[in-house]
């Protein structure tokens, strides 16, 4: 993985009026190419009043592939690998892990990765992934042939079970998911709750948009997301896909003009 030690200073996110703290798949990075360039492009011009944070699954080499060769906006910060890496991301696009951020997590995985592959060894519709995780398990899931017992076996483990899109599987550490995470960044760099809008749009994204902070559910959003929010009053049901249902979304919910003052 793309990782540094050492401490970089990073953008004061505090007093700016726009936090976006963003899915990756599906989210920031979905919807029709001509939506994408519009938002980037919009972010871009707008670094002074907007910070970005990716709230993704992905790991830190993957990020600093996308943003370094791809085109998409570098972000001030990363919770990544489902909420089990909190860093910042420096002008090279390296991640730095924030150490005390990360502290309480690497105690509840307890290096409990051998451990987990050998309770799930034998079980029926899981595929291991192959990057090397520090602080999680991940595992493609096939819906067809997928043995729920695993579900118990982790639960026995003294871990959580995520399963998100019907496709993947990830054991993380007991309490830790993005939320939580999101929610740990957040009041390290003083972030007040009404300047971040979060966004997603699988079920792996339920605990950052039940925080209660202003949030979106895309319009490409898997069902069982839509189902678990329920009509809940702090999001906001988009129409528009991906990165269209972002832009709707920082639009209906003023959220520049509203935080500004």
């Amino acid at each position: 993985m793309t990782l540094i030690e050492q401490t970089r200073p990073n953008p004061d996110l505090s007093s700016k009026p726009l936090v976006l703290a963003t899915d990756l798949d599906g989210t920031f990075l979905g919807g029709t190419e001509q939506a994408r360039r519009a938002l980037y492009s919009w972010i871009e011009d707008n670094r002074h009043i907007v910070g970005l944070v990716f709230v993704t699954g992905r790991d830190p080499g993957y990020i600093r592939s996308l943003t370094r060769s791809k085109g998409i906006p570098r972000p001030d910060y990363v919770v990544g690998d489902v909420g089990t890496t909190i860093a910042s991301v420096d002008r090279d696009h390296m991640l730095t892990p924030i150490p005390e951020l990360e502290a309480e997590i690497a105690t509840a995985w307890n290096d409990a990765s051998a451990r987990v592959q050998s309770a799930l060894h034998r079980i029926k519709g899981l595929r291991l992934q192959s990057t090397g995780f520090r602080y999680r398990v991940s595992y493609d899931l096939d819906a067809e042939t997928f043995d729920d017992s695993a579900l118990d076996i982790v639960a026995g483990l003294g871990l959580d079970a995520l399963v998100s899109d019907n496709r993947f599987f990830d054991v993380l550490p007991k309490g830790v998911s993005k939320g939580p995470s999101l929610l740990r960044l957040m009041t390290h760099l003083g972030i007040e709750n009404d300047r971040c809008l979060v966004a997603g749009d699988t079920l792996n994204d339920l605990s950052m948009l039940s925080l209660g902070l202003p949030a979106v559910a895309v319009g490409n959003s898997e069902p069982a997301l839509i189902e678990a929010l329920n009509g809940a009053p702090h999001v906001h049901f988009a129409k528009g896909a991906g990165a269209a249902g972002i832009a709707e979304a920082i639009l209906t919910l003023n959220m520049i003009d509203r935080t500004a003052a």
